[in-house]
């Protein structure tokens, strides 16, 4: 059941035949014609209208018993029962730390756990996850580090920015992270909780099924918009991750993953799991468009449009791994734009990409460069 259905229609809504149906059982109870000019008649208009409200209550009542209709916390319980899936709560970003002393020591350093490293002039702050030592003899350590608020605020700092120590320990010289941190997501929404409980389904034996592995990577975080799952040979199992902004998930990301679908109690025993990238499938844009004399917006506000059309299709072209490269879609979504009035494209041309159905790498399309010329109005 798709999420976009209409609510179903349990009782009839419809207030002219409610009116209907109350004007003739009044006039059969008081054998009195009801004319439209009647007090009455203004009596049972205001009883419709009561009662119109009532019923699309009792609609709207019911609808939160399906899931495909149900909201907020009616849709977690109904997760809860029917398919003992919680809502996923929002995730913390993560990143690695290396630490530094300032000289090797003839013992073991101690970074504790909880050794809090913050970004300068932000509020944002990690920690690490468990006790680590520098080795004797060593001057550096890399430690997993957790951001301390949960969700997508902690994702996109790039190394060298988490750098602050927050708690010092003996010994301390440097800190700063060598990874983005990234895997930050927040709390589903209604469509993706609905989305992971449908595949879910997949989910009841251990990941050996695609389904099974594509439930368990995307169970990581809300920010996974897609996952492949090929068996070039058998016992090999290899992932491609893509994120909701068209990207390919990051080293962070595909640590989860891989944490994740490799769990004892998920992967087959005989399986041994991967999580690759794709390849990329890089393509140019390259058109002219036509403007209508008889349009009704400005030559600046159609730029301005067609300029968003090629955003949108750029974004929908990457929003799925092995999604052919298809002008024609560029094409129709420009030609919505209200005064143009006709498309000349040389670029792309249509490239049948990998979707990894065949086992093979899947691959992900690329924009590259982009040259979007006004040709000017042109009569009808």
């Amino acid at each position: 059941m798709n999420r976009l259905s209409p609510p179903h229609e349990f009782v009839n809504t419809d207030p002219e035949a409610i009116e209907i149906a109350l004007t003739s059982l009044y006039e059969e109870v008081t054998g009195d014609t009801v004319l439209p000019s009647s007090p009455v008649r203004l009596f049972i208009s205001w009883v419709t209208d009561a009662l119109a409200q009532i019923l699309a209550m009792i609609n709207h009542a019911a609808n939160q018993n399906i899931p495909s209709q149900a909201v907020g916390e009616n849709l977690d319980a109904l997760g809860e029962l029917y398919f003992g899936k919680k809502r996923p709560q929002a995730t913390p970003a993560s990143v690695t730390i290396q630490f530094t002393i300032s000289e090797a020591q003839t013992s073991a350093v101690l970074i504790p756990k909880g050794t809090r490293i913050a970004v300068s002039n932000d509020d944002i702050v990690f920690a690490t996850e468990a006790d680590a030592y520098v080795p004797i003899g060593a001057t550096a350590l890399t430690v997993h580090a957790v951001c301390q608020t949960a969700g997508e605020a902690g994702n996109g700092y790039l190394p060298g920015q988490v750098n602050e120590l927050v708690d010092p320990f003996p010994y301390f010289l440097s800190c700063t992270n060598v990874t983005t941190s990234d895997g930050g997501g927040d709390a589903a929404t209604d469509d993706e909780y609905y989305a992971l409980m449908v595949a879910s389904q997949d989910a009841y034996s251990t990941a050996g099924a695609i389904g099974s592995y594509k439930y368990w990577a995307k169970s990581v975080s809300t920010n996974i918009a897609d996952v492949v799952v090929t068996s070039p040979t058998a016992g090999e199992v290899k992932l491609y991750v893509l994120m909701n902004d068209g990207t390919i998930a990051s080293s962070e990301v595909k640590t989860a993953v891989l944490a994740a679908c490799n769990a004892d109690e998920v992967r087959p025993l005989t399986d041994h799991v991967e999580v690759l990238d794709p390849t990329l499938a890089s393509y140019n844009i390259n058109l002219t468009y036509y403007l209508s004399r008889t349009a009704t917006q400005s030559a600046a506000e159609i730029q301005a449009a067609v300029g968003l059309a090629v955003e949108r299709y750029k974004a929908w072209q990457s929003s799925r791994l092995g999604r052919d490269i298809n002008p024609s879609t560029l094409i129709g979504m420009l030609m919505e734009v209200d005064g143009v009035k006709r498309v000349n494209l040389t670029a792309p041309v249509f490239t049948v990409l990998s979707d990894g159905s065949d086992n093979t790498t899947p691959a992900l399309a690329s924009a590259g460069t982009e040259t979007v010329t006004n040709g000017g109005y042109e009569d009808e």
